[in-house]
């Protein structure tokens, strides 16, 4: 009897995942997968899902097992060794802050929505995905906790970044964006996720954030942004998958994912005003500015790229896309200049940045900074150096959308406060931009119930009347908001670096 063949990888894998599917016999499809028809996009072949990445629940398991074993070992040796006294300056400790409260808790909630896909979606190869995505998120989250929880021992506004995300006024913009897209239906979510964040702008969060902390001396995060990042790629690759398979599958389905990918753009653009800020102002050592990031993982990947090659299936670059690309000037200083202001209200704390820092944005962007910027930040430190460090002990009016503070001006016109109105069952909304106007009259029923703190805290609804009431309800300790040069973390930053000099000498 003749030896048989040997299985290709494909036939292997497909005997492995694939053919462990059955048909439902006694249940109606349309009963047992709920979700995936209302949105009216049409899936006439499920079969036809290409997995970007053909792995088996225990090819994948080991995979993930050996590089948690690498990245334990690496936070353990950093915690013996008292790793947070080697980073630059604890003003880097700010962007672990932002990124703890503002990012990690969105991971946890991906990871919640990409399990229930796991369930809903109709494909074998397309829930598989959503498990394997659904794992790697929770993976994330829980690396990303254990990676900073050392800094807790020593520094202020990380004790419990959960509770915060769900009150902060500031960290309602990632909250914000997450729901949003888990009270879409399934294929919005994926357009929202996979495509338009994990594809289009996923290198914009990750790179920055990881780069910045192997350039500040942060050995513990670098080596979990390494560990993520193969994740990253695989979720890249998916969120592409995710779109050609459904512009492959209908002609009708290609003016809804267009309409998904004009909003999620927006909406992700917005959410990385947090990230902008980080990059130009929270690293004490500058990795690229955010224009740099911006015209790199952006423009070059994705306009020259990605999209001329999506013109085939009929897709167009987003709507609002040349706004985000004027703003690559702006964004950053401005979001920061509104959190230098609320500072007081935030889990960090913001300071005007140290001349050197000043010159370093005045190169990086030579038109706009010294006109616009340099001066704002020049009066705030002789104002500092009075002793008259000053916050806006108000609130500021949000956006309906996003649920960022009216920052913004106009795309073509920095010295205008871009501010856009909408009526809608004789109410007046209030928006940041022409992207958030258009998301908003889109659908406006579900943006007229959006959670805006500020409107919470008029009503009442966050601990008190007063800011200490509502600072004791975000659960605040001494020293975690406001000024940094004068913050529990900065004292305690010097005097560990004066016993280290002392010591050595």
């Amino acid at each position: 009897m003749p030896p048989k063949a040997k299985l290709s990888m494909r036939d292997r894998y497909r005997l492995l995942t694939r053919d462990l599917d059955w048909e439902p016999t006694y249940v109606d499809p349309k009963q047992l997968y709920r979700y995936t028809r209302y949105e009216g996009i049409k899936i006439h072949d499920w079969d036809a899902w290409e997995d970007p990445f053909r792995l088996t629940v225990d090819s994948y398991s080991k995979y993930q097992a050996e590089k948690d074993k690498k990245l334990y070992a690496v936070i353990e040796g950093f915690a013996q060794g008292q790793g947070h006294l080697s980073v630059t300056d604890a003003r880097y400790i700010n962007s672990l802050k932002l990124f703890l409260s503002g990012i990690t808790p969105v991971e946890y909630a991906a990871h919640r929505h990409f399990g229930f896909l796991a369930r809903e979606l109709d494909g074998a190869g397309a829930r598989f995905a959503a498990l394997c995505q659904s794992i790697d998120e929770l993976r994330h989250a829980q690396t990303e906790i254990h990676t900073i929880s050392q800094y807790n021992k020593y520094y202020g506004g990380m004790h419990s970044p959960f509770p915060m995300y769900d009150r902060v006024w500031y960290l309602s913009v990632s909250k914000s964006f997450i729901e949003d897209g888990m009270t879409a239906g399934p294929f919005e979510f994926l357009t929202a996720i996979s495509f338009s964040f994990e594809y289009l702008l996923t290198n914009l969060l990750f790179v920055p954030f990881m780069s910045g902390a192997s350039f500040n001396g942060d050995l513990a995060t670098m080596t979990f942004g390494f560990s993520a990042q193969s994740d990253e790629s695989r979720h890249m690759t998916l969120g592409l998958e995710v779109i050609k398979f459904m512009l492959e599958q209908d002609e009708d389905n290609v003016p809804i994912i267009q309409d998904w990918v004009d909003k999620w753009f927006w909406r992700g653009h917005r959410l990385l005003g947090l990230v902008a800020a980080m990059m130009d102002y929270m690293l004490p050592r500058k990795v690229m500015s955010w224009k740099e990031a911006f015209e790199l993982y952006f423009e070059r990947q994705m306009i020259e790229g990605l999209f001329p090659d999506l013109e085939f299936y009929g897709l167009r670059p987003p709507r609002h896309l040349q706004q985000a690309v004027a703003e690559k000037e702006h964004m950053s200083h401005q979001v920061y200049w509104t959190l230098y202001q609320y500072a007081f209200a935030a889990n960090f704390n913001a300071t005007v940045p140290p001349p050197a820092e000043l010159d370093w944005m005045s190169q990086q962007y030579p038109d706009t900074f010294d006109r616009h910027y340099r001066p704002l930040w020049e009066r705030a430190r002789s104002l500092q150096e009075q002793g008259k460090r000053f916050f806006v002990n108000g609130l500021p009016t949000l956006c309906q959308v996003c649920q960022i503070p009216l920052a913004f001006t106009e795309s073509n016109d920095p010295t205008t406060a871009s501010v856009r109105t909408s009526e809608f069952r004789g109410e007046r909304f209030i928006t940041c931009s022409d992207g958030c106007k258009w998301i908003f009259e889109r659908e406006p029923e579900k943006y007229v119930q959006a959670w805006l703190p500020v409107h919470q805290i008029y009503q009442g609804n966050c601990g008190g009347t007063t800011i200490p009431e509502v600072l004791d309800w975000y659960g605040f300790a001494e020293g975690d908001a406001g000024e940094y040069l004068t913050s529990p973390d900065k004292m305690n930053w010097d005097k560990w670096h004066a016993a280290a000099v002392a010591g050595g000498a």
